[in-house]
């Protein structure tokens, strides 16, 4: 009898360049803009959008998504995710030139977990409320954690050194940002969680990370008064495992 043989490798890749929701003061809901998922056997996909606007409240020129996953030799296996928003603004509070994440995995068969790092992840010429911000980005942390056991062991010492993180059920939820700089009236820094007064607050390269599993966000904002949203900028994941 046949029996029944599966790919040897399992790709996931996701990636999208912004989507969110307005509540106040008018509802809108802004749906997933330039983003694709790569199929489990591997491949290539891509995705665009430009010249977005939304009631004048959030618009970019150009955003952009492409994943991809195949085989490298000697049974290695390669797979990536990049999300790009080119002239991004938001509420004439929040733009930037450019914001890049990019996230890749090395998969070593012998291993059961890939190595996932954001190399190239950055952002150019952030600004809030017209004032110039410098993140350094801390690309260390994934390139020295090339397991979630050690990303886990590494995020403690994050934690005891003042840098927001944390862990619950296997979850680690930190940011891959190392320090943020502005000097701007009613703009405070607390960790990767810039708050602007009468407007809300930007979670700065947020990374959601479980055993195999990356995930950031380069902007999550969650905006207050006079604006209600909540709303996310250049978001990719990725993972992979052998087939059992």
């Amino acid at each position: 009898m046949a029996t029944s043989q599966g790919p040897s490798f399992h790709y996931h890749a996701n990636a999208f360049a912004f989507s969110g929701e307005f509540h106040r003061p008018v509802q809108r809901s802004i749906e997933v803009q330039a983003g694709c998922s790569l199929p489990h056997p591997g491949g290539h996909g891509q995705a665009s959008a430009e010249n977005f606007s939304l009631d004048h409240m959030v618009r970019f020129t150009k955003g952009y998504s492409h994943v991809s996953g195949s085989k490298a030799g000697k049974g290695y296996h390669t797979s990536h995710a990049t999300a790009v928003l080119e002239n991004l603004n938001i509420l004439d509070m929040v733009t930037a030139d450019r914001v890049v994440a990019r996230l890749a995995s090395d998969h070593d068969p012998s291993k059961r977990e890939g190595h996932i790092i954001a190399v190239g992840t950055r952002f150019e010429n952030l600004r809030v409320a017209g004032c110039p911000v410098q993140v350094e980005m801390d690309h260390d942390l994934l390139i020295k954690s090339k397991t979630h056991a050690e990303l886990s062991k590494n995020v403690a010492r994050l934690k005891k050194s003042g840098r927001i993180a944390d862990e619950s059920n296997g979850v680690v939820v930190c940011s891959l940002a190392k320090s943020i700089q502005i000097e701007c009236p009613g703009v405070e820094v607390d960790g990767h969680v810039i708050t602007v007064l009468q407007f809300g607050k930007l979670y700065v390269a947020e990374l959601v990370c479980s055993h195999g599993t990356r995930l950031i966000s380069m902007m999550r904002l969650e905006l207050g008064s006079p604006h209600d949203a909540t709303l996310i900028a250049a978001s990719p994941s990725i993972n992979g495992t052998p087939f059992p």
